[in-house]
């Protein structure tokens, strides 16, 4: 299902929140409510690329968090499992200590909710969602369980979203913040190429 332009399924589940305690319901849309936010899905903690992932976007979490940016986790694995993993070192490979929130969805309900289960596993696939501050998805994108997922352009999407929100152009192929966008337009096209 492509949730794109759609509201983004609210759920309330247990979490582990950014300072390390654990709470039996957090609130989706309290917590991102006049924020960006970005949910993204993993298959199962103690594996392979999901830590990459995972790291890849507590790393560039202040990128995010300038942007307005809510970073919120998901998967079929327990608050007390997401705790130990985060127990671990990287090195020892673990994920570390993480500054945004990780949720727990052990009954699969909030993955069924978003469409992203894998057909036979019962595990989610690589989803990830940017959900702009009215609450509607804005991009959506889903891996196959052994490809790893493109955090960095999740930045470039954000720059998309409020470039547009702020001026009312398009961004064409390969858009990065800085490079050219362009009218709506047939004469809106027609200029890009000209000056391109």
């Amino acid at each position: 299902m492509n949730l794109v332009s759609q509201y983004a399924p609210n759920f309330i589940a247990p979490a582990i929140l950014k300072d390390g305690s654990i709470i039996d319901e957090f609130n989706f849309k309290e917590n991102i409510k006049n924020k960006i936010a970005i949910l993204f899905f993993w298959p199962m903690d103690f594996t392979f690329v999901c830590p990459t992932e995972i790291i890849s976007f507590n790393k560039l979490y202040n990128e995010f968090k300038n942007k307005n940016t809510e970073i919120i986790g998901v998967s079929r694995d327990s608050v007390f499992v997401h705790q130990a993993w985060q127990n671990i070192e990287i090195k020892k490979g673990g994920i570390g200590k993480l500054k945004y929130t990780l949720i727990s969805d052990i009954k699969g309900e909030i993955q069924e909710s978003y469409d992203i289960a894998h057909p036979t596993l019962g595990i989610s696939l690589r989803a990830s969602f940017l959900i702009d501050t009215k609450g509607i998805v804005r991009h959506q994108v889903v891996n196959d369980l052994p490809f790893g997922r493109n955090i960095k352009d999740m930045l470039r999407m954000i720059d998309a979203i409020h470039f547009y929100e702020k001026h009312g152009e398009v961004c064409p192929a390969n858009w990065t913040k800085g490079k050219k966008t362009m009218h709506p337009s047939k004469d809106g096209l027609i200029k890009y190429y000209h000056n391109n």
